[in-house]
């Protein structure tokens, strides 16, 4: 017997599923019996369909949200839980924004079983922008959470839609410093699970509740390394030291309030102020590539660039996985899933997914996380909520970092 759920889904899918196939791309259509004859369209330029791929190991199943970035009714931002140390799931975020649907986003601090007795953030790898702001910058490579990073890829590497509409591959880096009357220091870390060793990190309100204990544990190559044992910690309101603790705390950071968290060297420098000093902080991600500021951007790896794959992506481990595509010049940006259902597991290897993105019109693609995380929402004209149409590997769906939504007005 179905599940209500089961039903929902199948309902939701019948009304769009793409009819007919995608010519030209090599993969076959699932186009459930009865659809509607708007089958297809979410809303105002987004479109569903989902489809088979064959791969090495197996057929997998594929569900695609395509999204033209031309249409003035649309718009692509981050999803969020509403503090970069936090988790919820991509049907939960999306019904809170009113999005019509998304996909789950970056990789992210999941566990610590490597260091007993220190809570896991829930916050994203990568660089994060939402709504033209800020959240965080990017952990470094080795203390990122996922697989290993291809050959000349990084954890600043993000996918970003531009204040001019359009969709692009990028790489965005931490530009800060820590002022004092006397003294100045490039900032480590804003809003990040793991700090460069020896540096000082911020943490503004967008960081949450969440214990900072986790920004001083593991090293710059090692992930798994012990916690510091040489930490410090200042909080710096409207401008001046107030308070200060030789351990990094938890709880709510207030509106005007910033603070930093030293590990070694960074704690050493920290250690040298007092109660009422003067503290600037500044801090921005500066992109490499474009000129043109991020409406949103969310991290992940580049799987294809210019039409062509990475060198040196796996094409041996299969798996299911999130990723983004996009093509028509940076105006239409694809977001796809995997389906977790037993009879579709195995998934796809990486270089799979690149050739999968390819064959669909993307010019650049980019690996989201994957695994249980895999989540596709949408929801159907004039459904409340949106509904998940893949099939999660986790049973209910997992709470993630972020992720990309789509909205629309009509």
């Amino acid at each position: 017997m179905q599940t209500r759920v089961g039903k929902r889904r199948k309902q939701v899918l019948a009304s769009l599923a793409l009819v007919g196939a995608l010519t030209g791309t090599g993969l076959t259509v699932a186009a459930p019996a009865g659809a509607a004859t708007e089958a297809g369209r979410v809303a105002p330029g987004v479109s569903y369909a989902e489809f088979d791929v064959p791969g090495a190991r197996g057929t997998a199943h594929a569900h695609l949200l395509t999204v033209d970035l031309r249409d003035p009714r649309v718009r692509v931002d981050l999803l969020h839980p509403g503090a970069v140390g936090a988790r919820a799931t991509v049907s939960a975020m999306a019904d809170a924004s009113g999005a019509v649907g998304g996909v789950n986003g970056d990789f992210f601090n999941i566990s610590e079983a490597q260091h007993p007795g220190v809570e896991a953030t829930g916050a994203a790898v990568g660089p994060a922008v939402a709504s033209g702001h800020t959240l965080k910058a990017a952990v470094p490579d080795g203390q990122r959470f996922g697989p290993a990073l291809p050959p000349g890829t990084s954890t600043r590497d993000v996918l970003g839609v531009g204040v001019d509409r359009r969709a692009r591959l990028d790489s965005m880096a931490l530009d800060g410093s820590v002022r004092t009357r006397t003294d100045r220091l490039p900032l480590g870390g804003l809003n990040q699970y793991a700090l460069p060793v020896g540096s000082v990190g911020a943490f503004t309100p967008q960081w949450g509740s969440v214990s900072r204990v986790r920004a001083t544990c593991g090293t710059d190559t090692q992930r798994a390394a012990p916690c510091s044992t040489d930490t410090y910690e200042v909080t710096v309101r409207h401008g001046r030291v107030v308070s200060a603790a030789d351990t990094p705390g938890a709880g709510p950071i207030a509106d005007g309030t910033t603070v930093l968290v030293g590990r070694e060297a960074g704690a050493q420098w920290l250690r040298k102020l007092s109660a009422g000093d003067p503290v600037r902080v500044r801090h921005r991600l500066v992109a490499e590539r474009s000129r043109v500021p991020y409406r949103f951007a969310v991290g992940g790896y580049p799987v294809l660039r210019d039409g062509a794959p990475l060198p040196g992506l796996d094409a041996r481990t299969s798996a299911v996985r999130t990723a983004a595509g996009i093509g028509g010049h940076g105006r239409t940006l694809y977001l796809l899933a995997l389906d977790g259902a037993p009879a579709y597991r195995t998934g796809l290897s990486i270089a799979e997914i690149a050739a999968t993105m390819r064959a669909l019109g993307a010019d650049d693609a980019f690996s989201l996380d994957g695994g249980g995380s895999s989540t596709l929402v949408a929801r159907a004209p004039g459904a409340p909520s949106v509904t998940v149409l893949n099939h999660p590997t986790d049973a209910p769906e997992r709470a993630v970092a972020n992720g990309i939504g789509v909205w629309t007005r009509r």
